[in-house]
């Protein structure tokens, strides 16, 4: 599949056109950012890792019944991706108090919540990727009712596959992101990623974490996190 331009350089990740107009190539980065890229770093084979379980679980999930826009992957940094209009919110699904819920609402991080939240944050960098309600959303137009209704049953149908496949493998689901996308026929499908870049991964036993986190708050060993994420989904 030919490359052609480029569409969008993100914070991880670059997107571009292919000679077919439904298809996208999409180049993961060894860039790492946090505090919406106030904090910087390039970490030497953060991308192929990013883009290998990021794979691992775009298959699990279609095998589960779940529409992504995968197609392929090209090789250890490129991925071949259906084109689609990414709706612009940050889906966030929250087992474990983290982050920035446990400041927010004062609770103790690694407290698990008494049921799983989703929460909805609109996607712009310049205000920060705001917390927003279903009302703030309509208001926005960002989504119609109906749509929100299906990122969220969406959401909670990959926490319920995701959530015990890790169990398996001694690792803890304590929350993550979702971005999603509209197809050219209007269909709501998975989109951008699902790695440690946008979930937090805890080791089961020493609640060690295996995720960016890592890299926000100046622990070191981010890419040997990544790099035993990977190993404990593919040894098992």
């Amino acid at each position: 599949m030919g490359k052609g331009p480029l569409l969008h350089e993100g914070k991880a990740k670059i997107i571009y056109q292919t000679e077919d107009a439904d298809k996208l190539i999409v180049y993961y980065k060894d860039d790492t950012t946090a505090g919406d890229g106030a904090k910087r770093a390039q970490l030497s084979g953060k991308g192929p890792l990013s883009l290998k379980i990021s794979d691992y679980f775009f298959r699990l999930l279609a095998k589960e019944g779940v529409r992504t826009h995968f197609l392929e992957t090209l090789n250890e940094r490129e991925m071949l991706v259906e084109k689609v209009e990414i709706i612009p919110l940050e889906v966030v699904v929250r087992n474990i108090a983290a982050g920035s819920i446990a400041k927010r609402l004062g609770l103790t991080e690694g407290k698990p919540l008494p049921r799983t939240i989703v929460e909805f944050y609109y996607k712009d960098d310049s205000l920060g990727d705001p917390l927003v309600n279903r009302y703030h959303i309509l208001a926005l137009g960002a989504a119609s009712v109906e749509e929100m209704d299906k990122l969220e049953e969406e959401a909670l149908l990959v926490n319920s596959i995701l959530e015990p496949h890790l169990l398996e493998r001694d690792l803890i689901l304590v929350d993550f992101k979702l971005e999603f996308g509209r197809t050219e026929q209007g269909e709501i499908v998975l989109a951008d990623e699902i790695s440690p870049d946008s979930c937090r991964f805890w080791d089961r036993e020493s609640q060690e974490k295996l995720d960016k986190d890592r890299f926000r708050r100046d622990m070191g060993g981010v890419a040997e996190a990544y790099s035993e994420v990977y190993r404990r989904l593919c040894e098992n």
